[in-house]
């Protein structure tokens, strides 16, 4: 096979109450630069090498072997792949999801599997165990998924997205998904979980509505776990009024945290530069939803969605 490229969007999940359903994806990209060689290895950008292994024990390989012997298949043709990686490793903007959606793909070009979407997303919550972060990077937009083990079920909103600004705050410190879910309560109340649900219905449909003055509002209402998530990023309650004084919807905790979103209609050049001065402590950076989600390109194709 000829040399090729899979893009995969970064992603954050939650939005405050959708917790480990809801997720979108975002204009920070991991590019697999991908061409045949004698032996399987992955080119690591050196500030990623820490954590990000450069052989066979690479998340992406392991991935695309997976998706590999699902399919029957007991090896795949070895390739050299070339990591570029915008997006922060853990950080709450998806980067394993990028190496599992990555993988999947890599083995659905290598094998010519033909997976379609559906058949992607299958695999990603077999591996990933819920939906949020994989969803929209493989389908783009605002995904609100449910997946239970066997059942997967979702609803795609693109509507009214283009125009606004998903402002990432996002801390100079690494943050395991394990240590984060490890503050959550084993259970809640039955009173609490109803208003816990009910949050997160209100904010789905607020998103559904285009209504981002309320989904805001239900972002920072969340009972599922930024209560106690927030205890590892210091300034999150200061920095929450500050983007709410200089007029954000809301703010949440990106994913399993340090990364935090704030949802802005309207974000000037002034405002941004004048977070970036406030926050010096943090990468500030103005994104856009990704409409499109996992995409692969080839020299002799132009770019396209993945099917």
């Amino acid at each position: 096979m000829s040399t090729f490229q899979i893009r995969v969007p970064a992603t954050s999940a939650n939005l405050g109450p959708g917790f480990d359903s809801v997720g979108i994806a975002l204009s920070k990209y991991v590019t697999l630069e991908c061409q045949p060689a004698d032996k399987w290895s992955f080119g690591v950008p050196e500030e990623d090498q820490p954590h990000i292994p450069s052989g066979k024990d690479n998340l992406i390989y392991m991935t695309a072997i997976y998706t590999a012997t699902a399919y029957g298949y007991e090896e795949l043709p070895p390739h050299h792949v070339e990591l570029i990686n915008d997006v922060p490793v853990a950080r709450g903007l998806g980067s394993s999801s990028t190496a599992v959606v990555g993988g999947i793909e890599l083995a659905n070009q290598l094998l010519n599997l033909e997976l379609s979407r559906y058949e992607k997303l299958q695999l990603a919550c077999a591996i990933e165990g819920h939906p949020d972060n994989v969803a929209p990077a493989i389908y783009g937009g605002i995904m609100v998924s449910s997946y239970d083990g066997d059942h997967l079920d979702f609803v795609q909103f693109t509507k009214g997205l283009d125009d606004l600004t998903w402002l990432a705050i996002v801390p100079d410190f690494h943050l395991e998904t394990e240590k984060a879910r490890s503050l959550l309560p084993q259970e809640i109340s039955y009173k609490q979980g109803v208003h816990a649900s009910g949050t997160a219905n209100v904010l789905v449909a607020a998103l559904a509505e285009q209504n981002w003055e309320l989904a805001g509002k239900m972002m920072m209402k969340d009972q599922w776990h930024q209560p106690y998530r927030k205890e590892l990023i210091p300034d999150f309650d200061a920095i929450a009024v500050k983007v709410k004084e200089l007029n954000a919807a809301g703010m949440y905790i990106s994913g399993a945290g340090p990364t935090m979103i704030a949802l802005f209609e309207q974000l000037s050049e002034d405002k941004l530069v004048l977070l970036q001065k406030e926050l010096p402590a943090y990468q500030v950076e103005a994104l856009q939803v990704d409409s499109h989600g996992l995409e692969v390109t080839s020299p002799s194709l132009p770019s396209r969605q993945a099917k």
